[in-house]
């Protein structure tokens, strides 16, 4: 949570220059307090592990969270009952007249189809459409963020030689934007795909900015500069054992697959896997709900729309 001081105190500036977040008592007065909204799209097939893995991200926070999670109704789940979606899930049919101020939109294994054959393609672009208007930021996961970066910026995601798996090393760009704060210079996240966004091309866009990248990973986490997107294209929020879970299916199907990568002690699969990236999951989802979320949504959760629109305007002048 913030600091807060008495408003002019020299120390403020001092302190906004190491990336600690101060709130002058002025700003504390007019804050009122109520739970957060967060709607969590989880596309992937196994539902209960995925939202149980990004809940678990979401709790390091003491800000109160109402979480509401969403499936396609365009796409049959084959891994999750129908009674199960019925009790714990919603439609967007069903939620789409509500504001949020905090959006999740999962990975998803379809990351070798185009996007346009994804037979839940144009639910989702509807989703992401009806945000810019309803959800004050949007964080997107792996192919999420994708899917993000192709309908939001124009940028296709490009199919790579071998499948990136394992846990990669991660550089961090620039300290500054909050949503870094408290991290290392250099920290580890797992990445498991087949695709990846060019890198020269989140370059070329004056709108986002690249905060961690690698050269085996590509970009590892990007911003819009109005922080209402934020591209996460590994796993920050992965168990211990989901990298494990993948490689020993996938060799159970026969198929080629390495071991991951800086997973295992000297990458042998008989050994325990380290957990290494268990604090960079806990900062980014803290980070991106206390800064991007809680401190500048409205507290009328229906003038989101016109906060967003300001922004949008003063961005392009």
């Amino acid at each position: 949570m913030p600091i807060t001081v008495v408003k002019q105190l020299p120390a403020i500036e001092k302190l906004a220059e190491e990336n600690i977040f101060v709130m002058d008592t002025k700003r504390a007065e007019t804050q009122d307090i109520r739970p957060l909204q967060i709607l969590i799209v989880n596309l992937m097939p196994t539902k209960e592990a995925t939202e149980t893995q990004i809940l678990r991200a979401l709790s390091n926070t003491p800000l109160q969270l109402e979480i509401t999670l969403l499936y396609t109704a365009s796409h049959k789940a084959a891994n999750t009952t129908k009674e199960y979606l019925q009790t714990f899930y919603r439609t967007f049919d069903a939620i789409k007249e509500n504001y949020f101020d905090g959006m999740i939109i999962t990975g998803a294994p379809v990351e070798l189809m185009p996007f346009e054959e994804v037979n839940y393609w144009e639910e989702l672009t509807g989703i992401m459409e009806w945000s810019k208007s309803h959800v004050y930021s949007t964080l997107y996961i792996c192919w999420g963020a994708q899917a993000g970066m192709y309908y939001h910026f124009g940028i296709d995601k490009e199919t790579l030689p071998t499948k990136l798996f394992g846990v990669f090393e991660n550089k961090v760009n620039n300290t500054r934007p909050m949503l870094l704060r408290g991290m290392d210079e250099v920290f580890y996240m797992p990445h498991s795909r087949h695709t990846t966004v060019p890198i020269e091309r989140i370059r070329e866009q004056k709108e986002l900015e690249i905060l961690a990248e690698s050269e085996e990973t590509g970009a590892a986490v990007v911003r819009s500069l109005d922080n209402k997107h934020i591209f996460v294209f590994g796993h920050a929020e992965y168990d211990r054992d989901t990298l494990q879970k993948e490689y020993e299916r996938d060799v159970a199907l026969g198929l080629d697959i390495e071991v991951p990568k800086n997973y295992y002690p000297n990458d042998d699969p008989r050994r325990d896997p380290i957990v290494r990236w268990r604090s960079t999951g806990t900062l980014l989802f803290t980070n991106w709900l206390n800064y991007y979320v809680y401190q500048e949504t409205p507290y009328i959760i229906e003038q989101i729309k016109k906060m967003k629109d300001k922004v949008s305007h003063s961005c392009g002048q």
